[in-house]
């Protein structure tokens, strides 16, 4: 196939994510990465203020629990604040999108996790594992549910047919779940220091990325079309 002029793919061939530096490529723009960024910083807040009202030690130790209740209210209020300013960012909504697809190829991901099949064509994977998709539909879930108790604890008699006691339950134990979740996101993110890179920096390697996500690095902007060709449906 024939190129065309200021084009580094044949004509007719699906674009690759762009490369700004030399044997890098660009998995994270500027906005996803101050999303994440600040939603993980109010994300810990809210876990260790929650630590210090809940465990009698560290609430022995820190004291001021008048503070740190004050604390954990607000910066729970405000933790879906970075994802609502994140939306005007064309490449986070670009990838919300992609976080919200499950296709076959994720499914394929899945059974090699389980048989614990670790070759990279055992494991295709966009720009997101069927991991991460999972893991960040659960935890956009879970944030929702912690708000929506949250408020029920503030606004004692908002909605008479719930008790303080229900939502005090639920979001204990959705907090237990939370922290043990995120402890595993962290886990993973250590172990993998070129991932972090990409997170921090916005660049990967090509040849990370041809390991872990080989199908971003040939895929296009979505699209119907993609979409049927690759057998999505929305919802992660």
């Amino acid at each position: 196939m024939r190129s065309t002029a200021g084009s580094t793919a044949p004509t007719g061939t699906t674009p690759r994510p762009e490369s700004q530096l030399d044997g890098r490529v660009r998995r994270f723009s500027t906005a996803e990465r101050m999303v994440h960024r600040v939603t993980g910083y109010l994300m810990l807040v809210c876990l260790a203020s929650a630590a210090c009202l809940y465990l009698g030690p560290l609430a022995q130790l820190v004291g001021r629990r008048h503070l740190l209740v004050t604390l954990h209210e607000w910066t729970g209020i405000t933790l879906p604040l970075p994802f609502l300013l994140g939306l005007l960012s064309a490449e986070f909504r670009a990838d919300l999108r992609r976080l919200n697809r499950f296709a076959v190829y994720d499914r394929q991901w899945l059974r090699a996790v389980r048989r614990r099949r670790t070759a990279p064509e055992a494991r295709p994977a966009g720009k997101f594992n069927a991991g991460q998709k999972l893991y960040a539909g659960w935890l956009a879930g879970a944030v929702l549910v912690m708000a929506f108790t949250g408020l029920l604890m503030w606004f004692t008699g908002l909605l008479p047919f719930i008790s303080r006691t229900s939502a005090i339950f639920i979001h204990d134990l959705l907090a237990w779940a939370i922290t043990f979740v995120i402890l595993g996101h962290m886990r993973r993110a250590f172990a993998d220091p070129e991932a972090r890179l990409g997170m921090r920096t916005g660049h990967v390697s090509r040849a990370w990325a041809e390991r872990h996500h080989s199908r971003w690095l040939r895929e296009g902007p979505p699209s119907g079309a993609a979409r049927a060709a690759d057998g999505s449906r929305p919802g992660a």
